[in-house]
C-alpha cells in the first residue's frame, strides 16, 4: 500500500479469490464518495464486488465506532475524532498484520519498510502490469509461499536478523492448518474474548506484549493500549511531562472502555490530520 505524492489517494494491491491481485486506486469521487478505480482491464461484475469487499475492509468501512464518537465528543481533547476519525487501516489478512508487527519489534522503521518491501517483492504474486522489480504491485505473500523460503532468504534477502525464524514457523504454522488466524478477525467478542484473542497472539512466535495488543488494534480489539518506546514519550511529550507512568496513561483512557487503546492511539497521532475527516461511501469503479 502507498499514498501517492499529493496525498489524494490510497493504493493497494490486494488478493482477490480464484484471481490474480488486483491494483487499486481509491480516491475522491465527488459528493463524499469515493471511487474505487482497478489498474489495468475492467473487472467483470463478480470480481468487482470482491475487490469492493476487500477495500471496505482495509477501510473498516464496516466498523460502527458510535459508541466510540460518544464518549469522545465529551473530551475536549478528542472531540475532533467524533466527526469520523478512528477507523485504522488493516490488511487484507490477520497474518499479514502480524507479520507486518513482528516486523516492527525492536527496530527502525526504515527497518520495517525494507523487510516488509522484500518479502512482498519476491514472495508476493504479481498483479497485472506490476513493475517486474520492486514490491508495487504485488499482493502480499501467502503462507505457504513464506513458508517455502529457506533460511538464507529471511538471512540474506529480507535480512529480518533473529524475526527469519519467528516469519519462517509463523508461515509454517499457518500454511499447514496448525494455527487458525483469520478466525481472530471473524470472530466478535461474544464468540472470542478479548483475553482469550490476547492469549492466542502471544502464544505466536514472535509476538510479546507490544505486538500483540498492536494486532489486536487491527482486530478490532481496542481494550488495550498500545505502550512501546514510541508511545509512551510522545504521550509524555504531549501532556508536557518527561515521563508519565503506565499506570497514569492507563487511568486516563479509562473512560474509554473498550475503545481505551483507540482513543489513546489518536490521541498521540492528532499531529497527524491535517483536517477534519468526512465520512464517504464507495462507489465501484
Amino acid at each position: 500500500m502507498r499514498v501517492d505524492a499529493e496525498g489524494r489517494a490510497l493504493e493497494a494491491t490486494l488478493p482477490v479469490p480464484s484471481r490474480r491481485p488486483r491494483t487499486v486506486r481509491v480516491e475522491h469521487g465527488g459528493k463524499g464518495r469515493a471511487a474505487v478505480i482497478a489498474a489495468g482491464r475492467r473487472p467483470g461484475a463478480r470480481e468487482q464486488e470482491a475487490i469492493r469487499t476487500a477495500v471496505e475492509h482495509v477501510l473498516r468501512l464496516d466498523e460502527d465506532l458510535s459508541d466510540f464518537y460518544e464518549v469522545a465528543r465529551g473530551d475536549p481533547e478528542l472531540s475532533w475524532a467524533a466527526a469520523g476519525a478512528g477507523r485504522l487501516v488493516r490488511s487484507p489478512t490477520v497474518f499479514e498484520d502480524v507479520v507486518k508487527t513482528i516486523c516492527t519489534t525492536n527496530c527502525s522503521w526504515s527497518a520495517t519498510e525494507r523487510m516488509v518491501a522484500a518479502l512482498v517483492e519476491h514472495l508476493g504474486e504479481r498483479a497485472d502490469g506490476a513493475p517486474h522489480s520492486g514490491p508495487y504491485g504485488r499482493a502480499f505473500p501467502t503462507p505457504g509461499a513464506m513458508a517455502d523460503a529457506d533460511d538464507n532468504f529471511y538471512r540474506d534477502v529480507v535480512r529480518a536478523g533473529y524475526r527469519g525464524a519467528y516469519l519462517r514457523t509463523l508461515a509454517s504454522s499457518v500454511a499447514s492448518g496448525e494455527t487458525e488466524l483469520e478466525e481472530l478477525g471473524r470472530a466478535t467478542p461474544d464468540e472470542l474474548p478479548d483475553h482469550e484473542v490476547a492469549e492466542r497472539l502471544l502464544a505466536l512466535p514472535g509476538v510479546g506484549p507490544y505486538a500483540a495488543a498492536h494486532v489486536m488494534m487491527l482486530l478490532g480489539r481496542y481494550t488495550p493500549l498500545v505502550l512501546d518506546s514510541w508511545t509512551r514519550p510522545k504521550y509524555a511529550r504531549l501532556v508536557g511531562k518527561k515521563l508519565v507512568k503506565d499506570t497514569t496513561i492507563v487511568r486516563r483512557f479509562g473512560r474509554y472502555g473498550p475503545y481505551a487503546g483507540l482513543a489513546f492511539w489518536l490521541f498521540l497521532t492528532r499531529d497527524w490530520v491535517e483536517e477534519r475527516p468526512v465520512p464517504v461511501t464507495l462507489a465501484p469503479g
